[in-house]
């Protein structure tokens, strides 16, 4: 079938397909990228079908913001959040987060990251975020009886590590990733995780790729 065919047939699609297309072109082209007819030709579909699902451009970029903090944000604050029976292994959901893109979507956090230096309302959304995580961060630390400043500044180095291996793009297979995993927990926490954790976090790890 031919785009025309396709295009006149009637189908308009959905408000996924049409979001799941700005989600591709944004990681594949950035933001700029991301307009009604280069989409609507992305996904042989005429412009006027973008309108029976969004009122305007405005609204698809105010979608993907959405899905992007819950394809980031609520599974870090879960992932503080998730029952552990030691500090390390409090600290590992957190690595354990970061290191699947099924639990934090590190192509789209980069994306998004890209997005916020040309639109001052996603660079807001974005500091509110990085202040969320934060503070999720800091409060998983200070439940295992770290006082508030040191919580603070192991929290900052959980978190800045990892958004550094986004913002430079390390490329590295999941088996080196976890070679390092028992001193970055030591380095978070002062404690190493025993090697029944980490063969708990590699299952875990396995059963997502």
């Amino acid at each position: 079938m031919d785009g025309a065919e396709q295009t006149d047939s009637g189908w308009r699609g959905s408000p996924e397909l049409w979001l799941d297309a700005a989600y591709e072109t944004l990681i594949e082209q950035g933001i700029d990228a991301v307009k009604i007819q280069p989409l609507g030709t992305r996904l042989r579909l005429s412009r006027t079908s973008f309108y029976w699902f969004f009122k305007d451009r405005a609204a698809l970029l105010a979608a993907l913001a959405d899905r992007w903090e819950s394809r980031t944000t609520k599974p870090l604050v879960a992932a503080c959040g998730a029952y552990a029976a030691t500090e390390a292994e409090a600290i590992l959901n957190v690595i354990g987060c970061f290191l699947s893109d099924r639990t934090f979507d590190s192509r789209f956090e980069f994306a998004v990251r890209g997005w916020a230096l040309r639109d001052r309302a996603i660079l807001d959304r974005l500091h509110a975020a990085d202040n969320l995580r934060l503070s999720a961060l800091r409060a998983l630390l200070e439940r295992w009886y770290h006082d508030p400043m040191d919580a603070d500044v192991r929290a900052r180095t959980i978190y800045m590590v990892q958004i550094g291996y986004i913002s430079m793009q390390t490329r590295e297979n999941l088996e080196t990733r976890l070679e390092r995993v028992p001193s970055y927990v030591e380095t978070y926490c002062g404690q190493r995780p025993s090697d029944a954790e980490m063969a708990r976090i590699r299952a875990r790890l396995q059963a997502l790729t």
